[in-house]
């Protein structure tokens, strides 16, 4: 994790594809996937360039209300979302916010602590799974 929070996995696939794979295993595990979006497609829509770069945003009320209870400002960062996008040569990349660094910079009480672990853990499987 960077001093940021973000957490960067390189994909053995394409955007589209590290994506769908992401997008199968959310919903095998019931985790609402509410909206994919993807940039480049924004970008060609006006006329600019921009190499492939798509956005999922997914979540689950049982996993990230507790979180709210505790302070409801890390509703700013729920539901969570992944970042798949290609560098300049090629390779793919998935970028995501670590929940524990969420839950620090949301100031989230301790009784969170074991929620918040569960909740990385299993979004660094999903992410591993993902990018294969």
């Amino acid at each position: 994790m960077s001093e940021d929070g973000l957490v960067t996995i390189a994909s053995n696939y394409s955007v589209e594809e590290t994506l769908d794979r992401l997008e199968v295993d959310l919903k095998a595990k019931n985790i609402t996937v509410f909206v994919r979006i993807d940039h480049a497609a924004g970008a060609a829509s006006v006329a600019m360039p921009l190499r492939p770069t798509e956005l999922l945003i997914f979540g689950n009320p049982k996993s990230g209300t507790p979180l709210m209870q505790s302070n409801q400002t890390i509703g700013i960062d729920l539901p969570l979302k992944v970042l798949a996008w290609q560098d300049a040569g090629g390779k793919v990349w998935l970028t995501y916010t670590d929940p524990r660094w969420l839950a620090r910079r949301h100031r989230l009480g301790s009784a969170t602590d074991a929620s918040v672990a569960a909740l990385a853990t299993v979004l660094a499987n999903l992410v591993k799974a993902a990018t294969g």
